[in-house]
Order: C-alpha cells, then sequence, then structure tokens
C-alpha cells in the first residue's frame, strides 16, 4: 500500500511538472515574441531627445493588458492564452526597468523637465489606458 500510495504521489508531481514545464514554455514564447516587438518599436522610435520608444511600448501594453484582463474575466481566454498574451508578450513588450533608467538618465542629465514629463504621462496614462482598454472590452464582448 505505501508503494502504491508513493507512485500516485509521483505520477501527481510529474504531472505538476510537465504542466510547469508546459507554462514556461508558453511565457517564453510569449516573450520572445514580445521582446522582439519592443525592440521593432525601438527602432522606430529611435529618439535621443526623449524616450517615445518606451513611453509607446508601456501606454500600447496598458492598454492591451486591459483588454486581456477582461477577455481573461469573461473566460474568452484560457489560463495558458493569458500566459502567452499578458505574461509573455506582453510582460516582455512592455518595460518598467528601461522606463526607470531613462528617467534616472534624463535627471542626471539635467533634462528635469522632460523626465517629471516622462514620469507623470507614464504614471498617469499607463492607469487610463488600461482602463479604457478594459472599457473596450466590456462594451465588445458584453
Amino acid at each position: 500500500m505505501a508503494v502504491s500510495c508513493g507512485k500516485a504521489r509521483l505520477q501527481v508531481l510529474s504531472w505538476q511538472a510537465r504542466l510547469m514545464l508546459q507554462q514556461i514554455g508558453l511565457v517564453a514564447l510569449g516573450g520572445a515574441f514580445g521582446a522582439a516587438l519592443r525592440y521593432a518599436v525601438s527602432e522606430f522610435f529611435a529618439s535621443d531627445s526623449f524616450p517615445y520608444a518606451t513611453l509607446s511600448v508601456n501606454l500600447i501594453g496598458s492598454f492591451l493588458l486591459g483588454i486581456l484582463a477582461v477577455g481573461l474575466a469573461q473566460n474568452l481566454l484560457t489560463s495558458n492564452m493569458a500566459l502567452l498574451l499578458g505574461t509573455g508578450v506582453l510582460g516582455a513588450f512592455t518595460t518598467m526597468s528601461t522606463f526607470s533608467v531613462e528617467t534616472i538618465q534624463m535627471f542626471d542629465q539635467g533634462n528635469t523637465t522632460s523626465a517629471m514629463v516622462y514620469v507623470v504621462i507614464t504614471m498617469m496614462l499607463s492607469p487610463v489606458l488600461a482602463l479604457l482598454g478594459w472599457k473596450v472590452a466590456e462594451s465588445v464582448f458584453a
């Protein structure tokens, strides 16, 4: 009986490990796509005067994540699709770390006004666009 119980436990752990590896694979696949998209946007919006690329990806990502959140809440997306698209694609597409470093660089270079504008726009518009994405999705999916 103890052997049977131990075998069943190993089967459960094996199933959980396979599931976790599948989920990690989905996030990695989405992340590769999101990172490539972010790179493309950074090349398209390249600027030495203001970080338009990072601002763009963070605002677009906020809007799209608002849409995905509604899709997940209304069971229009599976948890695997949410991992692929939300955690993977949008997680790699958007970037808080680059936003932070660019802000510090602007302050360090004496571009205080630009840094403050960047912070205010990002911190105010990101949640507003997430809400807008949420509301658009609610009206479309209703």
